[in-house]
């Protein structure tokens, strides 16, 4: 939650992250005297309030040389300090909509929603209405903050367009940090369900690759060798079917990089079904008989998308400290495209 005079709103980026973003930076002057660090902020930045300080630094967003400090913190003669928060800036007006939402629970602090495929989270180039943001705006319209205009739910991560599934919202500021900060350290527990073309030789295994913007096309991410390129990415597999020509896999995130799922998959040659990002939307697996191709273009039109799905999230509840879990149902698409390739499997098994 955040005050749009102040900061610009994300752009969909189509990915799952739980990164933070510098809104703020202060290079302490040499003759400084010591001062709180709250008070020090609360007079250089406009429109700021002590208690949005403090729950900034309570969920450790304050840093000063790198390391989160609490408002309390006494600054000193040059030290540097950083306001790093959950979401870059934005650069238009929200608007509230109407659109229905699938909610699986909402208490004051927190919302979690199972996403349909096809629905952009965040307002951005070319999708500025219809997305979960102006529906959340909508939903949270008589709550205090929202109904004024002073603030917005926040996500501290995000799937994209065509990935359906599980969400976290946070209902305040300090929720907001709080989540933001544990996707940061990597200690929420994120599940997938993906369709991929092929088998794999282990029914359990680990994929690591640093991801980064790829060299050739600037929409696509690639893997690049353990160096200076890309991020450190690392994505466990579990199969829970095969169907010769495709799978049925669980993927947990043990980081959370763009497109981390598809772009691992697609490295190891088993791309997800349909994704027409990282070649998973031609036959990659399979034979050249017409009846074949016509199954496939049947299972295409089906799900004309990515076949993932975000189908668990557990994690630390920002405010009463107890571990949560929420688990959601595959969406139609995918399971009518897993039954037609159990039903097309058996059938194979038997000639």
């Amino acid at each position: 939650m955040y005050s749009p005079e102040n900061e610009q709103d994300i752009v969909e980026q189509d990915d799952e992250q739980g990164e933070l973003f510098e809104h703020y930076h202060f290079d302490v002057d040499k003759g400084q005297s010591l001062l709180r660090i709250d008070k020090f902020l609360a007079n250089r930045i406009e429109g700021i309030s002590r208690s949005k300080i403090q729950a900034a630094a309570d969920a450790g967003n304050i840093l000063v040389n790198e390391k989160s400090v609490k408002s309390s913190y006494k600054i000193k003669p040059c030290d540097v300090i950083s306001i790093v928060l959950p979401y870059p800036k934005r650069e238009f007006e929200l608007i509230a909509e109407n659109i229905p939402l699938k909610v699986i629970y909402e208490d004051d602090d927190i919302l979690i929603v199972n996403k349909d495929p096809g629905m952009v989270v965040h307002p951005g180039h070319g999708n500025y209405t219809g997305t979960l943001i102006n529906a959340l705006l909508y939903k949270f319209k008589d709550l205090k903050g929202f109904n004024d205009g002073s603030a917005r739910p926040g996500l501290a991560h995000r799937i994209d367009k065509n990935t359906s599934g599980i969400l976290v919202i946070a209902k305040n500021e300090l929720s907001l940090n709080k989540l933001a900060r544990q996707f940061a350290d990597r200690t929420i527990d994120r599940k997938y369900t993906a369709i991929v073309w092929g088998n794999f030789p282990e029914k359990t295994g680990t994929i690591t690759g640093n991801i980064g913007r790829s060299l050739k096309d600037k929409v696509k991410m690639d893997v690049f060798p353990e160096g200076n390129l890309g991020k450190h990415a690392v994505t466990h597999y579990n199969v829970i079917e095969n169907f010769h020509y495709v799978s049925v896999i669980e993927c947990k995130l043990e980081t959370g990089r763009t497109h981390q799922i598809r772009v691992h998959l697609e490295h190891v040659g088993n791309p997800v079904f349909n994704d027409d990002r990282y070649g998973g939307d031609r036959i990659v697996k399979g034979t050249t008989f017409a009846k074949y191709r016509q199954f496939i273009d049947n299972c295409f039109s089906i799900i004309p998308r990515h076949a993932l799905h975000a189908k668990s999230l557990g994690f630390i509840h920002p405010t009463t400290g107890k571990y949560m879990h929420f688990e959601s149902e595959l969406p139609d698409d995918m399971a009518e495209v897993i039954e037609k390739w159990r039903k097309y499997s058996t059938s194979f098994d038997s000639n």
